[in-house]
């Protein structure tokens, strides 16, 4: 099965680094028009020169910088057809005890990994509707269906409501041709952060995850990214409101 995106307009959130980027790469190659979102400016205008994509620094948290994303897409293009939405993370915390955590660093992660996702669905939804047909993907976590490995509270709890949200907008968008979907990766070493959880484990820490997981080794960018095409593609027109671990076989 070959999955082809010519002429496809697609919306690839944390696109700077890691997982966004493995996507924005895919769907290019898949022959789309591919525009990259992301707060960190740099990073996304030098993966969209690599990529051969468009780049849009933005705060997604921000309702209207959402909406304007999407807006200005759908000037550039005539049309909207996927949002793969891999921006969230855990910017820079670490798990520690719940007595210690503050009002900004709990609003921090909802504003990263749940806020920007509907700001954008909300906003793409009419322009999918009026078409008839559109693929939204949410990148959530295996810590969306479990407890995270990461020990943070927040982190755990937005990509429960991502899950949430996923589930939610399939059921109300569903009869109007958009699937919603979402991958769950396992523990992939992608960016920064997910390099110190990694280190932090230590050797004895390290090989108890990779013997927990089926296939014995950790997941990459692109495998997430070949599960998000997957989703996105006109294949999986009558798969909706699911959520795919993507994980080695460890759920």
């Amino acid at each position: 099965m070959q999955l082809r995106f010519d002429a496809r307009a697609v919306i690839v959130t944390g696109a700077a680094q890691g997982i966004g980027r493995a996507i924005a790469h895919a769907f290019r190659e898949g022959g789309a028009r591919v525009h990259l979102a992301d707060l960190d400016e740099a990073g996304v205008r030098r993966n969209a020169e690599e990529v051969g994509a468009i780049a849009h620094p933005v705060d997604l948290s921000d309702r209207a910088g959402a909406h304007r994303l999407v807006e200005t897409v759908v000037a550039a293009e005539g049309r909207l057809d996927v949002l793969a939405l891999a921006a969230g993370g855990v910017r820079g915390q670490t798990g520690r005890p719940i007595e210690e955590i503050s009002e900004a660093d709990w609003r921090a992660l909802f504003q990263a990994n749940v806020d920007g996702a509907f700001w954008l669905a909300q906003a793409a939804a009419p322009h999918m509707k009026r078409a008839g047909c559109g693929r939204i993907v949410t990148i959530s976590s295996g810590a969306g269906l479990r407890p995270s490995l990461t020990g943070i509270q927040a982190y755990a709890a937005a990509k429960h409501a991502l899950v949430g949200l996923t589930k939610q907008l399939s059921w109300e968008l569903a009869p109007h041709g958009i699937t919603v979907n979402s991958v769950a990766p396992g523990f992939v070493l992608s960016n920064p952060a997910t390099e110190r959880q990694w280190e932090s484990y230590g050797p004895e820490g390290q090989k108890r995850l990779v013997d927990s997981i089926h296939t014995k080794r950790l997941g990459s960018p692109e495998d997430i990214a070949a599960a998000t095409l997957f989703f996105a593609s006109e294949q999986a027109g009558w798969i909706t409101g699911q959520v795919l671990s993507v994980d080695g076989g460890r759920s």
